[in-house]
Formats: structure tokens, C-alpha cells, sequence
């Protein structure tokens, strides 16, 4: 389970282990750590083309599918080990009609029977399988959330990634369409004299070479397109025209706020690591039950109604018993295997939860550096870009009148291309790293959420 102790998040086993976080994140918060309600995240950033990709995605995601097809036989798993707890009653019914022995008439016999049977539950068995069987089922339901918060993520990284991959190209066509006019401008002087015909041919050089770099960056957003499609199952043309159509989304993440405190009851897949240590520890429990005595109550009551020329004869009974002590003598060393099997297993189930205890801290620090990092290389990319673009403005424009080299407007014009990649770079790192912290917070998650009803939808 989960708690607090003096400003640190522990979570404890069956066994007393604890595994520790740290009091406080290394890395800075964005926004002072203002809390947010992670589950509305993605309506909050008002973009209806997003939210109906993820919607289409987790419809046809097949890790959804495969996640709640587990939630659903861990529910069944329940209710199984659950009925191991109570007693049994069948019914049956029959009849028969013919000629009995040593009797010429024709005989008629109805019998009816209730057999109830009981296993007590002595040493608790059965009360640890279902208990198991219930944190399975936590489990299973805290899986089923992380898939679709998983896909939630992959469709916004892909979505942003092409509308930023489209403002790469625009700068990359724009690029093109500079130094074909500087090319033009290069050969009506090499024509007239004023300009070396290595000069017209360099800025050739350079509009391939732009162009090329162009066609290129177009391939790169079709590729992210086809993932896109692959995600969501959606036609081509129909998802290029809502993508074309929303060519410039909101940009809110840099207005969402969050508190990383609350990280190990925000991570569905540390839950159900936590809850294979419980289901691990009942199991062992079981285990040890196993290697005692068990006892057993069986009765039934019945009816048997016989007919024939003579009148009708009633054979109801009833019975009490028998009450059955099985103990166990030799087995050959099974049950005592099983409980080392059982020991094992929650070994392993306590080594893999403190692992994922350790992942889930690394990678919200890993996300809040890069928000940090981010925030601070913004302005100075700013300027970066402004102050390349003046150069670039006034070496195009000495170059025009004759007083700069090609050479000095081409390194211009390379340095204001850099600067400009980098800030849209910038920007797909922030939006990234907004989407991994999402990701490592566990999107909103809670542990009430761990057994949704099968109807359950939402954009996590």
C-alpha cells in the first residue's frame, strides 16, 4: 500500500518492505507545481482533431484490446476463487419408466435430489486465492488504463510532431524560394558581366541543395502521417484534410501545471506492480494453507416417489454428512515445492515494483529537466533567430547592390536557417517533454480507477 511518513512516499508489501522516493523532485517544477487534473489534460488544451484521433486510436489499439480482454478473465479469475468460499448446491432430477424384477406391472419412478457440499476453510486457503485473485484484478484494470494512456501519448506525439515537421518544411520551401531568387539575380549578372560564372553556378549548388533538403523534410511528415493512419485506422485523405484543416492547433501546454508529488498514486503500471507483490504475497500464503489439513461438509435431500398397480410408495430422504479431515502425509515434497515456488514469485514481484519505483522517479526528473531546459533556451533562441535575420535582411540586400560577396550572403542565409530549425526544434523538444511528464504522472490516474466498468471512456 501507499502512504505518507514524515513528507516521504513509501509503499509496503505483505512483508513489511518499503521502498522509498525522494522528500522532494532534483530538478525544478514548471509553473511553481500548481496542481492540474491530469485526466482532463488533453480536453483542457481545446483541440477537437486531437481528441478524436485519440479516441479513434484507442477504439482500434490493439494493446487496449488485449489489456481489457485480461481485466475481463481476471474478473472471471475472481469470481471463481471467491465462489472457493462458499458452499455448493446442485440439483438433479430423473425418471424412469418399466417392468421391475419378479413384477409384471408396469412401475413408474421419479427421483429429485439437493447436494450441498462445503469446503471450511480452516487455515484460509481460500480466502488467499481470492485475495490474490483480487489484486490481480487491480491489477489488471490499472494495465488496461496505462495502454490507453499510452496511446493517448503516441497520438499526441505523432500529431504534434508532423504540424511541427509542416513549419519545418515551410522554412525549408521558403529557404528554397530565397535562393532561387539570389540564384536568378547571380545569372542575369554572370550574363552581363558583373558576376563569375562559378558564382551562377554555386548558387545553383545552393538551390538543389535546398531543395533536396526540402523534398526530404515533406518525406519525413508523410512518414508521420502513415503512422498516424496506422494508429488510428483512419483513410488517408480524409485524416490529411482534418490535419490540413487545423493547420495551426492550440498551443496551451506551456499553461498546464502540475505537481509530480503525487507521482506513485498517478502511475497506473506502479500500482499494478504493487498489487503483483499483494496477489504475490497471497498466493504464498495459499501456498503454506495448502500444507495443512482440510476439512469438508457434504449433505443432500431427496426425494423418490415409485408408482405401480399397488399405489405409490415414497423413498425421500435426507442426510447430514459425511464431514471429511483430509491431512496430508506424503506427496512427495509438491506442496513444500510450491511454497518455495510461491516464495520466489514474491521475491521477484518486490524486486520488479522497487525497479518500477526507480523508473517512474527517473522519468519524471528526466521530463522536468527537459521543461527546465527548455525554459531556458527559449529566449535565447529568440534572439538568436531575430538577430539572424536582421544579418541576413542587410547582407541581401549589400549583395543585391553590389557591395557583399555570395559567399558572405550565403553564410547569411545558412546561419538564419540554422537558427530557425533551432527554435522549432526547441519547440518539439517542449512539447515532448510535456507529453512525457504527462506520461511519467501517470496522465491523472488513480487507484479508484483500477476496475472500470467495461463501458468506460476518456482521454487519458
Amino acid at each position: 500500500m501507499l502512504f505518507m511518513l514524515h513528507g516521504v512516499v513509501h509503499a509496503q508489501g505483505a512483508t513489511g518492505e518499503l521502498v522509498q522516493t525522494p522528500a522532494q523532485w532534483q530538478a525544478s517544477l514548471p509553473h511553481q507545481g500548481n496542481l492540474t487534473d491530469l485526466t482532463r489534460w488533453w480536453q483542457a488544451l481545446g483541440d477537437p482533431v486531437l481528441l478524436e484521433l485519440m479516441d479513434q486510436a484507442q477504439a482500434v489499439s490493439p494493446s487496449i484490446a488485449s489489456a481489457k480482454s485480461r481485466l475481463i478473465q481476471a474478473r472471471s479469475a475472481l469470481t471463481g476463487a471467491q465462489a472457493a468460499n462458499r458452499p455448493t448446491l446442485d440439483a438433479s432430477l430423473s425418471a424412469q419408466r418399466g417392468v421391475t424384477v419378479n413384477n409384471t406391472s408396469v412401475a413408474t419412478a421419479v427421483q429429485s435430489s439437493l447436494d450441498a457440499s462445503w469446503e471450511i476453510d480452516v487455515f484460509g486457503a481460500n480466502r488467499q486465492a481470492a485475495a490474490a485473485a483480487s489484486a490481480r484484478m487491480d491489477g489488471a484494470g490499472a494495465n488496461w488504463h496505462d495502454a490507453r494512456i499510452s496511446v493517448a501519448a503516441e497520438v499526441a506525439t505523432q500529431y504534434y510532431g508532423w504540424h511541427n515537421c509542416e513549419q519545418r518544411s515551410d522554412v525549408a520551401r521558403l529557404d528554397t524560394q530565397s535562393r532561387r531568387e539570389t540564384s536568378r539575380l547571380t545569372e542575369l549578372l554572370a550574363q552581363a558581366g558583373f558576376a563569375a560564372p562559378a558564382s551562377a553556378a554555386l548558387t545553383r549548388a545552393s538551390v538543389a541543395e535546398s531543395n533536396a533538403n526540402a523534398l526530404a523534410q515533406q518525406a519525413q511528415c508523410d512518414s508521420i502521417i502513415k503512422s498516424l493512419v496506422a494508429l488510428t485506422a483512419i483513410d488517408e485523405s480524409v485524416l490529411r484534410a482534418k490535419l490540413v484543416a487545423n493547420s495551426e492547433p492550440p498551443d496551451n501546454m506551456a499553461s498546464v501545471s502540475v505537481l509530480p508529488a503525487a507521482l506513485l498514486s498517478q502511475r497506473p503500471d506502479v500500482y499494478s506492480a504493487e498489487r503483483d507483490v499483494a496477489s504475490a504475497s497471497s498466493d504464498l500464503g495459499a501456498a503454506q494453507a495448502r500444507r495443512y489439513p482440510s476439512l469438508s461438509l457434504n449433505g443432500s435431500v431427496g426425494t423418490l416417489n415409485f408408482s405401480d398397480y399397488q399405489g405409490t410408495l415414497d423413498l425421500s430422504t435426507w442426510s447430514i454428512g459425511p464431514i471429511s479431515l483430509t491431512l496430508p502425509i506424503l506427496d512427495g515434497g509438491r506442496r513444500a515445492a510450491n511454497v518455495e515456488a510461491a516464495a520466489a514469485k514474491y521475491d521477484e514481484a518486490v524486486a520488479l515494483y522497487r525497479s518500477k519505483v526507480r523508473q517512474a522517479v527517473s522519468e519524471v526528473e528526466n521530463a522536468l529537466l527537459s521543461l527546465a531546459s527548455t525554459d531556458a533556451r527559449k529566449a535565447d533562441s529568440l534572439t538568436s533567430r531575430d538577430g539572424y535575420k536582421v544579418a541576413f535582411d542587410a547582407m541581401n540586400a549589400r549583395y543585391a547592390a553590389g557591395s557583399a560577396s555570395l559567399t558572405e550572403l550565403e553564410d547569411a542565409r545558412r546561419s538564419l536557417l540554422n537558427a530557425q530549425n533551432a527554435l522549432l526544434q526547441l519547440a518539439q523538444e517542449r512539447t515532448l517533454a510535456w507529453i512525457n511528464l504527462y506520461r511519467a504522472l501517470g496522465g491523472g490516474w488513480t487507484t479508484s480507477l483500477a476496475n472500470p466498468s467495461s463501458g468506460a471512456t476518456s482521454n487519458n
